[in-house]
C-alpha cells in the first residue's frame, strides 16, 4: 500500500536533497536521479499550492456571497 505524499513530506525530502547537493555529499552517480526527484517534488509542491489556493478562494467566495 503506497502512502499518499503530503506537501510537508515533499518539502522535507526536497530540503534533504538540496542539502546533500550543497554539501557535496551526494555521489556523481546519484546526482541525476536526485535532481530528477527534486524536479518531481517541486512540481508536486507547486501543484498542491495552486490547488489549495483555488480551493481557499472558492470557499472565501462562498462565504462572501452565500446566496450563490
Amino acid at each position: 500500500m503506497e502512502e499518499k505524499l503530503t506537501y510537508e513530506a515533499a518539502l522535507s525530502e526536497l530540503t534533504a536533497i538540496s542539502k546533500e547537493i550543497e554539501n557535496e555529499t551526494i555521489s556523481v552517480d546519484a546526482l541525476a536521479s536526485k535532481v530528477k526527484r527534486a524536479s518531481e517534488l517541486i512540481e508536486f509542491c507547486q501543484t498542491k499550492l495552486k490547488n489549495t489556493e483555488a480551493e481557499v478562494t472558492k470557499i472565501i467566495g462562498r462565504m462572501e456571497n452565500p446566496e450563490n
